[in-house]
């Protein structure tokens, strides 16, 4: 490994220094009004977010840069800010600014025109809205920008570009994203802080977080990702933080519709439309898709809808009002999980036909945004959540058949939660250099009403309990969380090249568990002997302090050295208190999770001909929950295991191999990419059969390339991804008859897909799984399984867009 990361470092140097000749803008800043020029005014390079001051005479310069696109902004106390962009070639460049009195609508230093010169993938920058992402691993995947299969939220393809995922691939249709890393399960994202527009959209951000709801990739301008060190500013969680920004319609008529259908393999039929737009003080954004497939196995049909608006009102040059709803709604029903003899035989096959999932999602939030000054804004965002899920069929051991006679299971739960989270963003002088301060308040409160008992004998999608009573006759728990928090973090610049960024966080954590289960026991002979319903009431309060500092060091623009250290924490979650399942059951005296991550690495982008990243990471995860078999035994015990250290080196490098050539000017594109993540894990555990074991769900190597190929309005997309053996328990099982843990065998998988634009028509269309491979990336423990579930087959899909 060593070898490797000496190897990978030495190219990207290589590389930068071929392209290390550098130039300059500089330029005068005048009062648009007297015409007289604006001493001491502020120039911000949004590409790095550095900050640069102008003298008295108004003149400004920017050096060290090297061939590009920038944008720039300058603003003055008292005026308003004016935004540019430049590109250099091989010269210096002279841009001059023109400042006008304060007035008219307030807006954002506009970074959208350097994300569309990415390759898909760039990454955020030091200071953004109200956050801080200086020293943080981070990556945005710029939607318009990627060639892929957008109708069925293909992840696959989505996140190739972002370093280390570990992607579950058990729901062709995207209705649910399944994504970890670094050793981290990706159970339904349950390992990030899932947010949309930057507030929280998973079922419970700490007793249950987990994203039933996966926003349209159709619908969306880019997607966040920041690693390990978000927990200070997103809360507790090891993964990092994802957060899907819808797009937002444009900003220069009153009026545009977008409407995408597609057709599919296996009777996939999608229709997504959306209109959008401004009008005055006005701005608006709204879209309505409907989803309906059979799905690759038998008995795996679904019917989703999902619609989303957002209204944003500028009374003044200060404020912004926004509103947001998401609606959705879907029902899938769930082909059940395989053996690995059953797999073996025919992946498609199906052996449950009466299991069904449906879930009801409804989210709302009211955000603010206030700017005191160019160097001082506030901004709040209130949330709400009204969902329900219901997991209805037999759960019992794959590899016994589902008895037609008996009742099935069903779960069922409610979320009503709501939550505030509000930042305020502070830029000051500090000697000769410049800092910027952040800090914020959240509260939030979690409500779920969790029901398990006799669904109906039949097998159609009834979710109605149907014991003698009519009410749930398992378990019926209501779970409330409560959270407070406290954090902030400083940018302090020590020179123009290098910041520190400390940060603090504090969390008061909340949860309780109120309700009754019941405990039957049989004999060998399956007789009833014991039978009685439990009460049940647990309550656990705790107060942390997490503390985390970052560095960067800025040689030139286009380069960086990052490093930052967080530490992490993760409460125990409602599935933990009580969920009767006959393949597992729960240790009650279940303690919380703590760790801490570290990265350092080096990073650079020279807009429009190579992106490059490679990083170090390591992870502390400490009083890890799992599951353990006792000797003996064959019962499944969930509990704390001990504790994991995962370390590793993520890479990744695209470069346009024809503008690196012919140079930037050239017509055509040809880009190819390769990503790169090297895994090692380890347990250290008091118990002997998971001591010194790889951590599950944690593949060594995780590797993805492709070509990319644009001119003009024609693209061509290529992608090749490996994804290396991996263990699904913390005792490394090789298999098991009821197929719930054991080995996941290495997978690799190939993607085709290609778009044409002419005047308003858009005709997109692709092959997924190009090689037709037959392979799995999830061994189920409940629902959609218990058991394999295989991942889709060959399939392919035509889009046609028109834009008005």
């Amino acid at each position: 490994m060593h070898r490797c990361i000496l190897t990978i470092i030495l190219s990207f140097c290589s590389l930068h220094i071929v392209l290390a000749q550098t130039f300059s803008i500089s330029g005068k800043i005048t009062n648009a009004t007297s015409g007289q020029p604006v001493p001491q005014a502020e120039v911000l390079l949004v590409n790095s977010g550095s900050l640069h001051q102008a003298d008295v005479k108004g003149l400004y310069q920017i050096s060290n840069l090297t061939p590009g696109t920038y944008t720039l902004t300058a603003y003055s106390v008292g005026l308003g800010s004016a935004t540019q962009q430049v590109t250099i070639s091989n010269a210096n460049v002279v841009l001059d600014f023109s400042l006008k009195p304060l007035e008219g609508k307030l807006k954002e230093v506009n970074v959208k025109g350097e994300r569309e010169k990415t390759f898909g993938i760039t990454r955020l920058n030091s200071v953004e809205g109200a956050a801080i992402y200086e020293g943080k691993k981070s990556e945005v995947v710029v939607l318009s920008d990627i060639t892929a299969n957008k109708a069925t939220n293909n992840s696959r393809q989505v996140f190739a570009k972002v370093a280390g995922l570990n992607i579950w691939e058990s729901d062709g249709a995207g209705l649910q994203l399944g994504i970890g890393g670094r050793g981290l399960s990706p159970n339904r994202t349950s390992n990030f802080n899932t947010r949309q527009n930057g507030y929280d959209i998973s079922a419970d951000a700490l007793g249950y977080p987990e994203s039933y709801y996966t926003p349209p990739t159709e619908a969306l301008d880019r997607i966040e990702v920041v690693r390990g060190a978000a927990s200070l500013q997103y809360g507790t969680q090891f993964g990092g933080m994802i957060n899907f920004v819808m797009k937002e319609g444009p900003e220069d008529k009153p009026f545009e519709l977008t409407t995408r259908q597609t057709a599919g393999s296996w009777g996939l039929f999608n229709s997504f439309n959306s209109i959008g737009g401004s009008k005055g003080k006005m701005h608006y954004y709204g879209f309505y898709q409907y989803k309906r497939g059979d799905g690759w196995r038998d008995n795996s049909g679904f019917d989703a809808h999902t619609a989303f608006g957002s209204l944003h009102y500028k009374p003044t040059d200060k404020l912004e009002i926004g509103f947001n709803y998401t609606y959705m709604d879907y029902l899938a029903q769930q082909p059940g999980g395989l053996t690995d003899v059953a797999f073996n035989a025919d992946p498609r096959q199906s052996v449950r036909d009466r299991n069904w999932f449906k879930v009801n999602w409804n989210l709302m939030a009211l955000t603010l945004d206030y700017r005191f000054s160019e160097r001082t804004k506030l901004n709040i965002r209130n949330f709400g959540l009204l969902a329900q899920r219901d997991a209805l069929g037999y759960m019992g051991k794959i590899n016994r058949p589902d008895d037609l006679t008996q009742p099935r299971t069903l779960l069922q739960d409610q979320f009503r939660n709501i939550g505030n989270e509000t930042r305020l963003i502070h830029r000051y002088d500090l000697g000769n250099s410049f800092s910027t301060l952040l800090v914020g308040t959240r509260y939030y409160r979690g409500f779920t009403d969790q029901k398990q008992g006799d669904g109906s004998v039949a097998a159609d999608a009834d979710f109605h309990f149907y014991s003698e009573t009519g009410a749930p006759n398992s378990s019926s728990y209501d779970y409330l969380s409560r959270n407070i928090a406290l954090f902030a973090e400083n940018i302090f610049n020590i020179t123009p090249t290098l910041s520190l960024t400390p940060g603090v966080r504090y969390e008061w954590i909340n949860t309780n568990a109120d309700g009754s289960y019941r405990n039957v026991k049989a004999d060998q002979a399956g007789n009833i002997i014991w039978d009685e319903v439990v009460p049940e009431e647990r309550e656990s309060s705790r107060n942390v302090l997490l503390l985390g500092l970052g560095l960067s060091y800025k040689p030139s623009l286009q380069m960086e050295v990052y490093a930052n250290f967080s530490q992490n924490y993760r409460a125990i979650n409602f599935n933990d208190m009580r969920v009767i399942n006959p393949n597992q059951t729960v240790d009650q005296n279940l303690s919380d999770e703590s760790g801490y991550s570290t990265d350092i690495g080096f990073r650079g982008n020279i807009s429009g001909l190579l992106n490059y990243d490679a990083s170090i990471f390591y992870l502390a995860y400490k009083d890890r929950i799992n599951f353990f078999t006792p000797p003996g035994t064959l019962q499944r015990i969930r509990t704390n295991v001990g504790d994991s250290h995962n370390y590793g080196l993520e890479t990744f490098i695209e470069a346009d191999l024809l503008k690196l050539y012919f140079g930037a000017d050239h017509p055509t594109s040809l880009s190819a990419f390769s990503n790169v993540t090297l895994v090692n894990t380890k347990y250290s555990s008091p118990l002997s059969d998971i001591n010194g074991k790889e951590v599950e769900l944690a593949p060594s190597v995780i590797a993805k390339a492709g070509l990319s190929f644009k001119r003009k309005s024609f693209k061509l997309a290529y992608q090749y991804a490996y994804t290396a053996a991996q263990y699904t328990d913390a005792p490394n099982s090789l298999s098991e008859p009821t197929a719930v843990v054991g080995q996941i065998p290495a997978y690799w998988v190939m993607d085709l897909s290609g778009s044409y634009t002419y005047k308003r028509f858009t005709l997109e269309s692709g092959i997924n799984n190009l090689t037709d491979n037959h392979y799995f990336t999830r061994r189920a423990t409940g629902y959609p399984g218990p058991g394999i579930i295989p991942s889709d087959a060959r399939n392919y899909y035509v889009t046609l867009q028109f834009q008005l």
